[in-house]
Order: structure tokens, then C-alpha cells, then sequence
């Protein structure tokens, strides 16, 4: 079974009116008794419908204790995803190269993205699927760390499981401040149909408050890269004073979550408003100002290190990095849910956590990042199950 840890009136009438009163309603004509079979003229009152109750909240999930190793031997992993057909596929950061994981846990390079140049924190990051819409053809997008900046691009996507390829890598974004750590990374499709990614400070640290820039942010824009309609300034900014976000994911009522790193002090779970400056580099962790979004979680650096975000059912997951441990926060429809850690430090770094289609979380290890200890197999995909 898995370790885990709780965190956490009336005025009389005069005689005299009163029996004029008698002696007029005596002269009217007498209220017809109704015919039978004649329909009254009176309109029969109707009962208003009785109100939709609202549907119940979806149920509360947590690990069962179950895991499964789907994939071995994986090169720095940062991000999986899933396609519609049954397909998984992901990235190797270091390596430049997006693998299908076929079934009995061996993979196959799918494609090495041209022009990524890996070192430090960058390399090939987020991986976010668009399905074919019958104007579009289906595209993978991907998001990397170039020569001279983090980039979006996208590429056709074609074939059956088994035999998924990708055609020519297209810019949809460029000119995302690039460094050797805080380059965000995460990219997924929100219910709105829009494209969103994080974006680290990149060492620019004044630069995360600043709407013009695009660093330290959350975006969000067309599957061509245009500014969303509705964005807060104008531009592709969703929000912004974000340090270094690297995990995104949408309840059952459509709120936006992130999941951040902090400096030193305090790594956050944020729920995303248009427009919401969270702070960074003024605040690190809940300031009580009401200049900015304050967090609804915060945990000390050296518990988390967030990376990945995924919610499945009233819960979110978190996978944490140099806190070895996957966290689960429910109930997210709460206004204040709760944190518990599970699997701390038994299976090394936690870099992606995904629901996965058909019940229970994908989870990426990332041990073989340079950063932390690998272990024989590493690294490694699981199934992590998940029970009400």
C-alpha cells in the first residue's frame, strides 16, 4: 500500500360606508353559476415545473495502491498524452524525440523534433493534441526550447496505434524567453477549444508582471497562435507573476488550475482568473494583498517542486519533483480542499501525471534528468490506480 501523509392593520370603515357598500353590491348582477360542460373563463392556475436539480459532484478519488509499470528505460520524460485512437505518446526532453509507447511497454521514436536545443531545464517540454474537427486535420503540439527562444509549433498527425507519424514541425508561437531553468513548458487544449501554455520567468524576474512580456504567464490563444477572443489585454496573456508553472488542468465546472514553483520558501496550487497577477517576484506563496491571487495551497519547496497537474474525478494531482510524491487535493469543488501525499519517495521524481482514458493516472519518473537518482528501469511510465 502506498505511504501517505494528511496535510493537511387594518383601519375599520365607517357604519354608514359599510352599508352603503351592502346596498351597492346588492344592485349588481349575480355572478352566473358555470354550465356545466362550459369551460370556465377563469384560468385554472398551473404549477410552475419544479427546478433541474443540479447534478452531484463528481466523486472524490484517490490512489487504490496499485501500480503498473507501462514503459521502462525512458530518457528524461516531461510530458504524455493520449490520442483518441488509443495511442500514447511522450517526449524526452534531452533527446529532442516524441516515442509511442506501444502495448507491452516497448516504445518507438515517432519523430525527433528538429531545432531542439536541450541543456539545463529546456529542451523538447508539453505535448497537447488537436483533434481533426472536419476543417482541421488532427496536430500534435509541442513545445521546446530552441537556440534563441521557447517555441510552439505544431505537426500533422496521421496513422493508427502502432504506427503514429508526424509530418513537418509548423511555428504557431515564438519569441517565449528562454533560459537555462524557469521555461514553464506545459501545454494542453482547454474546454474552450483554446491552446494554453505556461511560460517560466526565465530568469526575468520583473518580467512576469509585466502584460508585454511573455514570460512568467499562462497563456491562452487559437490553435494558430492568435491571441484568444476574450483575453484580459489584448494579446495571448492569460495571467500573469507566475514564477515557473509547469502544470495545468480544468475541473468538472470549467476553473482553470496551475500548478508553480516556488524560490525557496513556498511551491503553489493556483486557481487561474483572467487577468490575476499572482504575485512573482513581489510575493512568493499567500501575501494577503489584495493586489494579488493568493494560492489555495501552498507546501514548503522540499515537498513538492510541482510539475505535472491532472484532475480526475473532485480531486487534482499533483506530480512532484524534488518532493518525490504525488499529492491529491480534494474536494476540488471545495473552497478549501485538502492535500495528501502518496508514494513519497518510492518511485524517485515525479515529472507528468495525466488522467488516463481508461481509469486511474498516467505517471511519468523522471529520475534521468540530471537531477535526481535513477534506479534500474528508469525511467518509467505507471498506471497508478484510483478508487471513490
Amino acid at each position: 500500500m502506498p505511504k501517505r501523509t494528511h496535510r493537511a392593520g387594518g383601519i375599520a370603515a365607517p357604519a354608514g360606508l359599510a352599508l352603503l357598500s351592502l346596498v351597492v353590491l346588492g344592485a349588481c348582477s349575480p355572478v352566473a353559476a358555470p354550465t356545466p360542460g362550459v369551460p370556465s373563463s377563469t384560468p385554472t392556475p398551473t404549477a410552475s415545473p419544479a427546478p433541474t436539480p443540479a447534478p452531484p459532484p463528481p466523486p472524490v478519488l484517490r490512489p487504490d495502491g496499485s501500480v503498473r509499470e507501462l514503459a521502462t528505460g525512458l530518457d528524461a520524460p516531461w510530458s504524455v498524452v493520449a490520442l483518441p485512437n488509443g495511442a500514447v505518446l511522450v517526449s524526452e526532453r534531452d533527446l529532442g524525440r516524441i516515442l509511442e509507447v506501444l502495448p507491452g511497454g516497448a516504445t518507438r521514436v515517432v519523430a525527433e523534433v528538429p531545432g531542439v536545443a536541450a541543456g539545463g531545464e529546456g529542451g523538447l517540454l508539453g505535448l497537447a493534441q488537436r483533434p481533426g474537427d472536419g476543417e482541421r486535420e488532427p496536430a500534435l503540439y509541442a513545445m521546446y526550447t530552441a537556440a534563441e527562444d521557447n517555441r510552439i509549433v505544431r505537426m500533422p498527425l496521421a496513422g493508427e496505434p502502432g504506427s503514429i507519424s508526424l509530418g513537418a514541425a509548423e511555428p504557431v508561437l515564438t519569441g517565449i524567453p528562454k533560459a537555462g531553468n524557469h521555461n514553464g513548458g506545459r501545454l494542453a487544449f482547454g474546454p474552450d477549444g483554446f491552446l494554453y501554455a505556461t511560460t517560466g520567468d526565465a530568469g526575468l524576474r520583473d518580467a512576469a508582471r509585466d502584460p508585454a512580456s511573455l514570460a512568467g504567464k499562462i497563456l491562452r490563444m487559437t490553435p494558430d497562435g492568435e491571441p484568444a477572443p476574450g483575453n484580459p489585454f489584448g494579446s495571448a496573456v492569460w495571467s500573469l507573476g507566475h514564477r515557473n508553472p509547469q502544470g495545468i488542468a480544468w475541473d468538472a465546472s470549467g476553473r482553470l488550475w496551475a500548478a508553480e514553483f516556488g524560490q525557496n520558501t513556498w511551491d503553489e496550487l493556483n486557481l487561474i482568473e483572467p487577468g490575476g497577477d499572482y504575485g512573482w517576484p513581489v510575493v512568493e506563496g499567500a501575501a494577503g494583498d489584495p493586489a494579488f491571487v493568493d494560492p489555495v495551497l501552498q507546501w514548503p519547496t522540499a515537498e513538492a517542486s510541482p510539475s505535472g497537474l491532472a484532475v480526475a474525478g473532485d480531486s487534482l494531482f499533483l506530480a512532484a519533483l524534488r518532493g518525490e510524491r504525488l499529492w491529491s487535493v480534494a474536494p476540488a469543488s471545495a473552497a478549501a480542499p485538502a492535500a495528501e501525499a502518496w508514494f513519497t519517495g518510492e518511485h524517485g521524481r515525479l515529472r507528468d501525471v495525466v488522467a488516463a482514458p481508461g481509469g486511474g493516472l498516467w505517471v511519468l519518473t523522471n529520475n534521468t534528468d540530471g537531477r535526481g537518482d535513477p534506479r534500474a528501469g528508469d525511467d518509467r511510465l505507471l498506471l497508478v490506480g484510483l478508487a471513490g
